[in-house]
């Protein structure tokens, strides 16, 4: 079981996102008003709070939303998660796509700190059911 920490959105591609502490998710689209919700396999992504924990911790100093995450979570290791394992949270159903991504261009992290976790820790999801995910709430990984 796990607790989100942060909601996060943002307006536009290639930008940090920002802690919302609420969001609508919608079915088969992604999170309301978030520049990376569409019709594709990677309408959420999602990043344990420990892995950023243990990335401030060699000095980054990273704000939730920084690596372009739109939830973080604690207690869940999401990379040690098969493509195709279901989370739950609330009615919201998630379903992880794709673990890690290729890092095209590197960010202010990378330029900072020569390392980002986002390529390695994050994972991408579908949104299967709709509904609204807040920080603190539960999260649980079904299958």
């Amino acid at each position: 079981m796990g607790k989100v920490v942060a909601v996060c959105i943002s307006e536009k591609r290639g930008t940090q996102k920002k802690n919302i502490k609420e969001g609508k998710f919608i079915e088969n689209f992604g999170i309301q008003s978030d520049a990376h919700a569409g019709d594709w396999h990677r309408q959420v992504s999602l990043l344990s709070y420990e892995k950023i924990e243990e990335f401030n911790n060699k000095g980054a100093n990273v704000i939730d939303g920084a690596f372009g995450e739109n939830l973080v979570v604690e207690g869940i290791e999401f990379t040690k998660l098969p493509i195709g394992a279901i989370l739950r949270c609330n009615d919201v159903v998630l379903e992880i796509t794709q673990i890690g991504k290729e890092c095209h261009n590197h960010c202010e992290i990378y330029k900072k700190m020569g390392d980002c976790i986002m390529p390695r820790n994050g994972v991408f999801a579908k949104v299967i059911v709709g509904g609204k995910i807040r920080c603190g709430d539960d999260m649980k990984v079904v299958v």
